[in-house]
């Protein structure tokens, strides 16, 4: 269980829905808090496939060491998202914090972005794979990657084993 753990996750139109949903409820079924960040406090945003979501708070208002773990979906929004300083340094302060930072699918712009990825493997939808490998990472197609706090995966059919796997360095991290 996560009871007590604390998890950020970012949103702004055009998320992967699953992406967003999926650990975002199977985090809370595990006990943790989940918040979620977009640019605008309690303002809806929409999923690629339509589906609406809520921030909880802004990006201004997260301060990442409050946080067990970071999980960043993808779709468009990640492509948006790694334009914003104040995402790129929530990212880079929970890495270097030694919490985890999982992303999957298009979501691995934000750890490029944040430049975090030199020297990690990792695994994405195979469409920024040159982004991933041009910043320095070392890409496996493979639908879970685990180094050290990074978690990656490629797609939503992946999720189940993705979610695992958050939950799991997230509890070995608290011993």
């Amino acid at each position: 269980m996560l009871t007590g753990k604390k998890i950020l996750m970012f949103i702004d139109d055009l998320f992967e829905d699953l992406e967003l949903l999926y650990p975002r409820l199977r985090m809370i079924e595990e006990g943790a808090e989940v918040v979620v960040a977009g640019p605008e406090e309690k303002k809806v945003y929409k999923g690629k496939n339509g589906y609406p979501e809520s921030s909880d708070i802004s990006f201004d208002q997260v301060n990442p060491y409050d946080y067990d773990a970071l999980i960043i979906s993808g779709g468009f929004a990640p492509d948006k998202l790694r334009r914003d300083v104040r995402v790129l340094e929530i990212t880079r302060k929970i890495f270097e914090n030694g919490k985890v930072v999982a992303h999957i699918c298009h979501a691995g712009w934000i750890p490029i972005s944040a430049r975090i990825v030199r020297g990690y493997k990792c695994t994405s939808t195979p469409g920024i794979k040159d982004d991933l490998e041009n910043a320095g990472a070392i890409w496996i197609d493979e639908r879970v990657v685990v180094d050290r706090n990074m978690i990656s995966s490629r797609r939503p059919d992946d999720l189940p084993y993705f979610c695992k796997e958050i939950k799991k360095l997230i509890l070995e991290n608290s011993k």
